[in-house]
């Protein structure tokens, strides 16, 4: 049979354009809520220490809520499951701007992240399934999605705050729409239910032991990620004396940088292979890395910060397309992982600020160089098995068994 007419490779396709159809919701909510939090802060009247605390509790809420997300997946089939995570997610995003005080936007924003990373779990483990059925690299240029609706929610939160929009409206508004998109789109994704005699995952597992080598890849690859989002700007305003419009410019090009990397990078996995992607990347990031320690001029730095925006893009959503493989239990895999990242994303910038604090920026940037340089040696723990239905000549059943999963499990 033509591949191009085969119902269930057309169920797998649709399957995953509607998986990315969530990522990019997930990241319209993430970049809505972004442009608000000044908003947020002279709304509830805390100043930078307590709006500190604030934004450290959507990593805290994620941490402790992400083992969860496999025993939702069990409970409801995949289907229902991200269906019902996509819309708290979304309802949560009108939270935080109806607080009225510091205790109350901890604990919006504790919510907000329990929804986030248990949804992000959801999606990841889905996104590696549907990968698997597809026969085909698909993972950065999910991720590539996320990044796409984080800049158009960006864009939408900007001109409300430009307008002077109040955040209440906005965010309500927002949500209003993100519900029924997200629960929309998850009608065409892959609805995967365990075996009837299948037990269910534990509520809070260890990952196993190759998860966290796993994990310790995407550690790297999040804190030099975190690093330069949050730093680069003060970067070249302290370190080489730049404008502050200049200093933004290099955000918003590694941003950039991240985004067409991760839309672009499943051709380069599917040609090269993950490990091989991630040793590239690796020496890509490191060499921009050194580039930026040893700037002397905006114009160097700005190029440096690009290219290491480039060289890690596609790192994290192969760690978590490895986890999915490497256990029975996609989901309790990728939760170790996705609570290494997180983990990652929370300390990298205090941890810069504080070596930046004892030495220099530029110190701090080349602690981050180094770790860059560590997805070389790391590289190889993505490697991905043979799948054994393309040696049978069997495509999968896009709708069989997590457990299972209709022959597609590597």
């Amino acid at each position: 049979m033509d591949r191009s007419t085969d119902p269930t490779q057309s169920r797998v396709r649709r399957a995953w354009f509607a998986i990315a159809a969530v990522f990019a919701v997930h990241g319209a909510v993430s970049g809505n809520l972004a442009t608000r939090i000044p908003w947020i802060q002279e709304h509830t009247g805390i100043g930078p220490g307590g709006l500190g605390i604030a934004l450290a509790c959507p990593a805290i809420g994620a941490a402790l809520t992400m083992p969860l997300a496999g025993r939702v997946t069990h409970r409801f089939g995949s289907r229902t499951a991200l269906r019902l995570l996509i819309a708290l997610l979304s309802a949560s995003l009108a939270l935080p701007a109806l607080c009225p005080g510091p205790a109350a936007l901890c604990g919006a924003m504790g919510l907000y992240g329990a929804a986030s990373g248990m949804a992000d779990v959801a999606m990841n483990a889905l996104g590696v399934q549907t990968e698997e059925r597809l026969g085909r690299s698909i993972m950065s240029g999910l991720h590539g999605m996320w990044s796409v609706g984080t800049l158009v929610g960006s864009a939408v939160g900007t001109l409300a705050a430009h307008a002077g929009t109040d955040a209440r409206i906005h965010l309500g508004l927002a949500a209003a729409a993100l519900v029924p998109a997200g629960v929309l789109v998850c009608r065409w994704v892959l609805d995967l239910r365990p075996e009837a005699d299948a037990d269910a995952p534990a509520r809070f597992a260890l990952p196993p032991r190759t998860v966290l080598a796993i994990g310790a890849v995407g550690f790297c690859a999040v804190f030099a990620e975190g690093a330069s989002l949050d730093w680069s700007a003060v970067y070249l305003r302290d370190v080489l004396g730049s404008d502050p419009g200049v200093a933004a410019a290099c955000t918003t090009a590694f941003s950039c940088t991240m985004a067409v990397a991760r839309l672009t990078g499943d051709a380069a996995v599917r040609r090269f292979g993950p490990v091989r992607t991630v040793r590239t990347g690796g020496v890509l990031a490191a060499g921009g890395g050194l580039l930026v320690v040893s700037a002397q001029g905006a114009v160097q730095a700005i190029g440096g910060f690009a290219l290491m925006g480039l060289g890690i893009a596609v790192v994290v959503p192969l760690t978590f397309a490895a986890a999915g493989r490497s256990d029975r239990d996609p989901s309790r895999a990728i939760a170790g992982v996705a609570t290494i990242t997180y983990t990652s994303w929370l300390v990298a910038p205090a941890v810069l600020g504080q070596i930046a604090d004892a030495t220099s920026l530029v110190v701090s940037f080349g602690v981050v160089t180094v770790l860059a340089a560590g997805l070389t040696a790391g590289a190889g723990m993505l490697r991905a098995p043979a799948p054994p239905d393309a040696a049978a000549g069997r495509v999968p059943d896009p709708e069989g068994s997590a457990t299972a999963r209709g022959g597609g499990e590597p």
